[in-house]
């Protein structure tokens, strides 16, 4: 028996935390509490960061077997994740919100919630994977998480010279 972790299970995990981080953030920006959704907001680019790292530079070449050039598909939803992030970033850079910002935030975060439910659907797809793999997937996901780059230090340093 493997002393591994559970790539699967990891990676699940880490999106039912993403989710709850979207909703959290989501109910704090409609609340104006800027401040919460700061530290919210933190903790997931802290978490997010070796998550698509690991997507990106592992699980999606392996998933490319199956689901070809939709695996393209998946990197610009990750474009569009780091846009976004850094536009929250951005706006809760100030001290208060008015309205439209906070409305505006918090649709792109629930626009998020799209890209952690499309992506959880990978995990049963890589259940195919055989265990070589498996045991590949769940050093590389270690190695990521170790590292702990975050989400906008990864996306402007490591990932800009990342060739696709």
């Amino acid at each position: 028996m493997s002393s591994k972790m559970d790539p699967i299970a990891e990676f699940r995990e880490d999106h039912r935390k993403v989710r709850d981080g979207i909703l959290s953030i989501t109910e704090a920006l409609r609340a104006k509490d800027v401040k919460k959704a700061r530290e919210i907001l933190g903790e997931l680019n802290t978490m997010v960061g070796p998550h698509f790292r690991y997507e990106e530079e592992v699980l999606y070449p392996a998933l490319r077997k199956f689901l070809g050039e939709y695996v393209d598909q998946l990197i610009r939803e990750h474009d569009n994740v780091v846009g976004t992030a850094k536009v929250c970033a951005g706006l809760l850079a100030k001290d208060t919100l008015n309205d439209k910002e906070s409305e505006d935030a918090s649709q792109a975060a629930m626009q998020l919630l799209i890209h952690v439910s499309n992506c959880d659907g990978l995990a049963i797809l890589s259940e195919r994977f055989n265990q070589k793999e498996m045991d590949n997937l769940a050093d590389k996901f270690a190695d990521a998480r170790k590292a702990g780059v975050p989400l906008l230090e990864w996306a402007e340093t490591i990932r800009k010279t990342y060739v696709r």
